[in-house]
């Protein structure tokens, strides 16, 4: 599928839930490859704000991301709407600090969002694919949340809050195509407990019970409801069936748990990339969300990397094999660590070590373990990048390359006897005055076991290192 935006700039206007303040939020096309993205137009530099989990600083009772000393909150709902929508870049520029509640769901932004129009763009999506169950849990408050392979994007939620009004819910979307139906109007929902606490924080300051279906988990008298209705501005609040105030109709039994699964695909929005596989969340929130879309995004940025792995085809003959390597650079036995290579261009070369237990280090390095060392991964990288380095030269035996500094190394996964690490170099930006600087990426199969990015200069030879 290909990337969309809209077609047109549209805005919508509203109350934030907590902050009370009237805000215009206004949504624009943006390029491909833009993501969703929130610019502060009431402030004076205007500062735009990627929407990336990493940037989230606050969960409580909503989603808030920061740059700087500039935020937004409450986007679950917007990022939500944009992802039900298939809409995968928007610029939003909002005019305040907090998105407007509406009525306390998604269908709002997606009417509004409707009316834009979906444009098609010329590059292809990229998909986050779950290709393994990944997991998260959180022991004490017992939510679970769980990701295994699927075609499409699939999401079921189960709650239970230990409460006889609300008991046991699920919620299952199993097509985005009926998001705007099945899931897009269910509201939020508080307990009435958690309304006082709210409204004693003075939060909710935008709150007028039209935004949210109020769950009462305990008796409630007389006074206390007038009480209410005089702090909310609401005349007649009464306990209706199945202890659900009298403010809102129930759009769906299972309202809540609907969404919470909202919530959860807004939340998820912060990967930055749309998913193609199942979720299924039990007692969901967003502290849970945005914990689980961290663990996402690294598989994310791994997933990544392995798509730059090369194909490795040992019956196709190398681009450079050892005798052209050892024209290329110095090292011999036992530190010559790259017998063939099998892609060179101008920015990127791949270079192939085979492990055998005959290794020299292995006597010492491990004893009864064998455990191929990082710092010799990062070696074999350095050298693999160094016979792309001298490649560029008209008479590469006359010059070295030597380290100059190593930033980011990491070991990921063992390397051990039988392994075969492919070694890829990539050129982060073309070489000035001998200056090399290089992404370095080893793979053992399927898996990144190490990488990191090395600078080296090549320097003219003043003596014989043969």
């Amino acid at each position: 599928m290909k990337q969309h935006t809209i077609q047109q700039s549209v805005a919508v206007e509203g109350i934030g839930l907590h902050t009370g303040r009237a805000v215009t939020l206004c949504f624009k096309p943006a390029p491909v490859n833009h993501g969703y993205k929130f610019q502060r137009v009431d402030l004076d530099t205007a500062p735009i704000i990627p929407a990336d989990v990493a940037r989230v600083v606050s969960t409580n009772r909503g989603t808030t991301i920061k740059r700087g000393e500039v935020q937004v909150s409450t986007i679950e709902h917007v990022l939500s709407a944009l992802t039900g929508l298939q809409i995968d870049n928007v610029l939003m520029e909002i005019d305040g600090p907090e998105m407007p509640i509406l009525d306390g769901s998604a269908i709002g932004f997606v009417e509004v969002l409707e009316k834009a129009g979906r444009e098609e763009q010329a590059a292809e999506r990229e998909y986050f694919e779950v290709t393994e169950p990944i997991s998260y849990r959180d022991e004490l408050t017992g939510t679970e949340l769980l990701a295994i392979p699927a075609e499409d994007y699939q999401l079921t939620t189960m709650i239970d809050f230990n409460s006889p009004i609300l008991g046991h819910q699920y919620a299952s979307l199993d097509d985005v195509a009926d998001y705007k139906s099945e899931i897009a109007p269910c509201r939020t929902f508080v307990f009435l407990h958690e309304l006082e606490q709210l409204l004693n924080q003075n939060l909710i300051k935008g709150g007028d019970l039209d935004n949210a279906i109020v769950i009462v988990d305990r008796m409630v008298s007389e006074e206390e409801l007038e009480m209410l209705s005089k702090r909310l501005g609401k005349p007649d609040i009464q306990v209706e069936r199945a202890g659900i105030l009298n403010t809102v109709d129930l759009k769906f039994e299972n309202e809540p748990a609907r969404h919470k699964l909202l919530d959860v695909i807004g939340d998820l929005a912060l990967i930055g990339k749309p998913i193609r596989g199942k979720i299924v969340a039990t007692k969901p929130g967003h502290t849970s969300n945005v914990e689980f879309a961290k663990i996402l995004k690294k598989r994310l940025k791994e997933q990544r990397k392995l798509r730059g792995k090369p194909k490795y085809d040992p019956d196709q003959d190398p681009v450079v094999d050892l005798e052209g390597i050892k024209n290329l650079i110095p090292h011999r036995y036992p530190m010559l660590l790259v017998d063939k290579v099998i892609e060179l261009s101008n920015v990127h070369v791949v270079g192939i070590k085979n492990i055998t237990f005959n290794e020299g280090i292995f006597q010492g390095h491990f004893p009864g373990n064998a455990v191929f060392p990082g710092v010799l991964q990062i070696e074999a990288l350095a050298q693999t990048g160094g016979i792309l380095a001298l490649s560029t030269v008209p008479d590469p035996e006359n010059w070295d390359t030597y380290f100059i500094k190593i930033d980011a190394a990491k070991f990921k996964h063992k390397v051990i006897p039988g392994d075969t690490l492919i070694l890829k170099m990539e050129l982060l930006s073309p070489i000035r005055r001998g200056i090399v600087h290089m992404q370095g990426t080893a793979y053992v199969g399927n898996k990144i076991v190490s990488e990191g990015e090395l600078t080296a200069q090549i320097i003219r030879r003043s003596v014989d290192h043969e």
